[in-house]
């Protein structure tokens, strides 16, 4: 029995680990390209859309997308290199 906990306690954790440092290594969504293009005119990403046209984009998208990407925002240190499109997720009140 206690065999069993320790080696479950060992793949919790090395899950955990992964996903975190997945997280850390910029594999944030908004670091995809095929998932930001929408929000951006230009193809380097430097440009954002219209506030109208960025909750057209928003709308568009799967909930679970929205609710991903608005997590992520809540992190410091991707809503820094990310700051206009968080700002314009907060506007929106992260889902509407």
């Amino acid at each position: 029995m206690n065999f069993k906990m320790l080696t479950m306690g060992a793949m919790a954790l090395a899950m955990m680990t992964g996903s975190a440092l997945a997280a850390a290594n910029g594999t944030s969504a908004l670091d995809n390209p095929e998932k930001m293009a929408p929000f951006y005119t230009d193809s380097g990403m430097k440009t954002m859309k219209s506030e109208k046209e960025f909750k057209t984009a928003w709308m568009a998208m799967k909930e679970e997308d929205r609710a991903g990407m608005t997590k992520e925002c809540g992190d410091k240190a991707i809503a820094k290199s990310h700051d206009d499109f968080c700002k314009m997720t907060k506007q929106l009140g992260g889902a509407n």
